[in-house]
């Protein structure tokens, strides 16, 4: 069986590291679906597609990246057009990962399977908190894997979010 897990992943966390073994302990394949991926860079998603791509990839082993394949889902005003948009974009899946309300909603009512992530250490493991910690030169390397660290090093992180 498939399976999806969507996220904004603003930056990829350790969090989310431990949600795709969470997800992927239940399914044989996982795609992951980059959200807000037509959104333009501002405070809230300061990394576009490309990157957060970049640092999913770069953070997984190829005991993971080998079971996955990841999508670009954009952003509708509309709900049910977004639903729309991600059948036409993901192959077909079993079951979804999320703990948003508004999508467990959608997608119940479509008969899909919902489960569930378990958050890790959610306050401290959320991209707005990393995001502040960059911003005021507090610890936040221990919070992402090292591929994520190399490609918000590359970019300058920093400087991005204190502009935006």
């Amino acid at each position: 069986m498939n399976g999806l897990l969507i996220g904004r992943f603003q930056p990829f966390h350790l969090g989310h590291i431990e949600a795709l073994r969470f997800a992927l302990s239940q399914v044989d394949n996982l795609w992951i679906g980059i959200g807000s991926s037509n959104k333009p860079t501002e405070k809230n998603n300061p990394f576009t597609a490309d990157e957060r791509k970049e640092m999913i990839l770069s953070s997984i082993d190829n005991s993971i990246s080998s079971r996955i394949q990841i999508y670009y889902i954009p952003d509708f005003e509309n709900h049910k057009k977004w639903i729309e948009n991600i059948d036409s974009i993901v192959p077909h899946f079993g079951v979804i990962f999320t703990n948003d309300e508004l999508t467990q909603s959608l997608y119940s009512k479509r008969g899909k399977k919902i489960s569930s992530v378990p958050f890790r250490e959610r306050e401290t493991l959320s991209g707005t908190n990393i995001r502040e910690k960059i911003i005021s030169d507090q610890n936040w390397h221990d919070l992402v894997p090292e591929g994520t660290k190399t490609v918000l090093q590359k970019i300058g992180a920093k400087n991005r979010l204190k502009i935006l």
